[in-house]
């Protein structure tokens, strides 16, 4: 039998002054046995003025309640970029990794179950920051296939179509939110938004550079509650738009059904 993984391009970002986090994936990647790709990130602090000049700051600061971290405009860059030579290399799906993620036992098993129910999904989460309200489609294996009524957010491990990089491409070009919350706007970008849990890895305790840069999340400049007013009012009304998105596709009602494919 064909080993799905075989096919399979895998891109590792991480940014190249991040020697300690490259080690540490680089062992990771060694004891998984997976052959990768190592993509150097785009470093927001070399690049800030190329990367603000290509962000909406008003509409970033109003969609999300904080300001910029340019880190984290970097990390958004890096996806797009990894996206773009996935595309090139024609390859059906890739799988991305952040640099900052710990493998489970099950992470090569739970891959392939992932590949092999490719009908069911257009971009998979492996593992999360939030993924709330799950709405189960289904089951794969010893793994439940679930769409989310609530925020799913985080890009530290995904696999992803090519259909979908190349329709979420050209409408990412402007930054306007954070990474995994433009992504998490699958009712605009009309894709099928997916996690296979229980996750079959996390992501490391820490900071990531290419996420948020110096300081870290401890620089996150929230602004006070009656400045993030636009913001609530946006994540109820985002809230209600993947309500009815999961709705008029038949999506909102958890399943049991086994949409693990027999063996080939």
């Amino acid at each position: 039998m064909t080993d799905p993984l075989d096919n399979l391009p895998v891109y590792l970002i991480n940014l190249p002054r991040a020697t300690g986090r490259r080690e540490r994936m680089e062992a990771r990647m060694a004891k998984l046995g997976l052959p990768y790709t190592l993509f150097a990130g785009v470093d927001g602090r070399a690049e800030e003025a190329r990367l603000l000049a290509n962000t909406d700051v008003p509409a970033f600061e109003r969609n999300m309640g904080r300001k910029v971290l340019i880190g984290g405009i970097g990390c958004y860059h890096s996806h797009l970029a990894v996206w773009e030579t996935f595309l090139a290399s024609g390859r059906p799906v890739a799988l991305v990794l952040e640099d900052d993620v710990i493998f489970h036992d099950d992470f090569l098993d739970a891959v392939r179950l992932g590949l092999r129910t490719q009908a069911h999904w257009d971009f998979l989460k492996l593992n999360c920051i939030r993924a709330k309200q799950p709405v189960s489609q289904g089951r794969v294996g010893p793994y439940r296939l679930n769409a989310y009524l609530g925020p799913a957010t985080g890009t530290g491990a995904y696999l992803i179509t090519r259909e979908t990089a190349a329709k979420l491409l050209p409408a990412m070009r402007r930054v306007t939110r954070a990474t995994d919350h433009e992504i998490n706007r699958f009712f605009v970008h009309d894709f099928r938004l997916r996690g296979l849990e229980p996750f079959p890895s996390q992501l490391e305790d820490g900071e990531s550079l290419i996420a948020t840069g110096p300081g870290g999340y401890s620089g996150v400049q929230k602004f006070p509650w009656y400045k993030r007013l636009p913001n609530y009012r946006l994540r109820l009304g985002n809230h209600f738009r993947r309500l009815w998105w999961l709705a008029r596709h038949g999506e909102l009602w958890s399943r049991s059904r086994d949409l693990t494919p027999p063996e080939a």
